[in-house]
């Protein structure tokens, strides 16, 4: 499993010819949850001119998408916000904006920029992550052959998630799904057929800013 979505619930705004425009994004996995996000921004800001314009995809491998204009002209507000979602290629992302009147039309270009912006900033402002389904490996080794087996496995764009120092040491690697076959063999050749990895939990994962995070897989994904 390997899919692209948002880090975190965030929002940003801005003004256009005095409307104001609030962009929000959230990490959403079912339609339940989505519309209590919905019904909760309805009443937080319930004297916007338009509190209801959103897009989202949900799922994995089936995907739902859906968007609304709230009333503002046909294909002008929802839609470049699902266009965004399509364009970073996310799932279980939902995009809101919230719109202030302030009584200069902006025409449909204009709406569809102004949305599409407040799309754009929200997104920005969360974070886009890539979560992966990882194997936990562990590498058990002498001190003189830690240098080469992290120089090695970090050039290959392996990320070593804990090291731990004990009589040996004790290296934490996170192994792509796919590629353990490959990494099995790689670490053979590092060691010269020495050291064997031993393969632990599966785990979904997504590095942000220098930090890993993890996740629970999808219920909806678990039996597919």
């Amino acid at each position: 499993m390997r899919f692209k979505t948002v880090f975190q619930a965030a929002s940003n705004e801005f003004v256009e010819k005095k409307s104001r425009f609030i962009g929000m994004a959230f990490p959403v996995e079912t339609e339940e949850e989505i519309l209590s996000i919905l019904e909760r921004l309805r009443k937080e800001y319930w004297n916007a001119t338009h509190n209801g314009v959103y897009a989202y995809s949900i799922g994995i491998r089936k995907e739902v998408r859906r968007f609304s204009d709230d009333g503002e002209p046909v294909h002008t507000a929802g839609m470049p916000l699902l266009n965004l979602l399509q364009g970073e290629d996310l799932h279980n992302t939902m995009l809101v904006v919230v719109r202030y009147f302030g009584g200069t039309l902006l025409g449909t270009g204009g709406l569809v920029r102004a949305y599409g912006h407040a799309g754009r900033i929200a997104l920005d402002q969360a974070g886009i992550i890539e979560k992966c389904s990882y194997l936990r490996a562990s590498l058990r080794m002498e001190y003189t052959a830690l240098g080469k087996m992290q120089y090695g496995l970090m050039q290959d764009g392996y990320a070593i998630e804990d090291t731990i120092y004990t009589d040996q040491v004790e290296m934490k690697v996170l192994v792509p799904l796919e590629e353990q076959d490959q990494f099995t063999k790689r670490v053979t050749a590092l060691s010269e057929g020495r050291i064997a990895p031993v393969y632990e939990t599966e785990v979904l994962a997504a590095e942000y800013e220098g930090q890993w995070h993890f996740y629970d897989i999808p219920a909806s994904e678990e039996d597919n």
